[in-house]
């Protein structure tokens, strides 16, 4: 096992820590999470260490990205798993502030991008993506990184923050990582800890209406609104939020599919779970295949 990395809990002494790293010439990734670590944010880790030479992976559940009634309070925190975890990886350090060196006492400061924050998943989750934009920009000013790792299993969260961090002019570079599934093809998340056996064997559904839908496109089928249905069909038996197919540029459903990237997203309810899923495609002429996001 490698050594412990590094815990740093306040904002100044993350900043020196990364001033340091690179004062002495070297990249440094940042890996945000809310703890409770599994495979596929170990994944954006290896990736991270692969890229450059000094990686930071945060770990702090946002409160300001919880809406009322949310699982803010319920949030799995696993702290000692996920410290053996970043250890065995070889993590330089972890930054674990607590919510007061984040939001002060009197803060009212929020990111509030008004771009995409209210559809798909935010039509559902008002603030939410203010909550995180928020809660981003201030780990990045924190971390100082140049370069930053996220899952394409949250697609919207990926395209928000990318253009947060044009809108706001960070000098660094958001990277993805592919989503990581179960052998029935549900997405890894840490909300899958809610499921039971049953609710875990319906979740799979999400899955296979996104395969449903994406074989009719790849056969050709450009009408958005068939393959949002199709979907939708086949997510019947849960308490479903949105199907939904839109061109990643603008988060809205064209009339008709042309070349350039789509984004089939969804998200729905089971049990106490609420899952979000998606694939993505380039569409070129007749053709169609599965491609990443950015």
């Amino acid at each position: 096992m490698s050594a412990s990395p590094e815990i740093l809990r306040g904002v100044r002494v993350m900043q020196a820590w990364s001033r340091a790293g690179r004062a002495a010439g070297k990249r440094i990734a940042l890996v945000p999470t809310m703890g409770n670590l599994h495979e596929g944010h170990l994944s954006l880790i290896r990736l991270a260490q692969a890229e450059c030479p000094l990686t930071i992976v945060s770990s702090f559940v946002n409160p300001t990205q919880f809406g009322p009634g949310e699982d803010y309070a319920s949030y799995p925190r696993t702290w000692d798993a996920d410290l053996a975890k970043l250890s065995a990886l070889g993590v330089d350090a972890v930054f674990a502030p607590t919510v007061e060196e984040i939001y002060p006492p009197g803060d009212r400061t929020r990111v509030v991008l008004g771009w995409g924050t209210d559809k798909l998943c935010g039509a559902f989750r008002p603030g939410h993506f203010d909550g995180v934009s928020t809660v981003v920009a201030k780990l990045f000013g924190a971390t100082q990184p140049d370069r930053a790792y996220f899952g394409q299993k949250d697609a919207q969260q990926a395209l928000i923050l990318r253009r947060m961090t044009e809108m706001l002019c960070y000098p660094l570079e958001l990277r993805l990582g592919p989503t990581l599934r179960e052998a029935d093809g549900l997405a890894l998340s840490s909300r899958n800890i809610y499921l039971s056996p049953e609710e875990r064997r319906r979740a799979s559904a999400l899955f296979a209406a996104l395969e449903s839908a994406g074989s009719a496109l790849l056969s050709g089928e450009r009408d958005a609104g068939k393959l949002e249905a199709l979907g939708a069909t086949a997510l019947s038996e849960l308490e479903l939020e949105y199907f939904s197919v839109v061109d990643p540029k603008i988060l809205e459903r064209p009339e008709r599919l042309r070349d350039g990237l789509v984004l089939m997203a969804c998200a729905a309810r089971v049990g106490p779970a609420r899952l979000i899923d998606n694939h993505v495609y380039r569409i070129e002429g007749e053709r169609a295949e599965e491609a990443a996001l950015f």
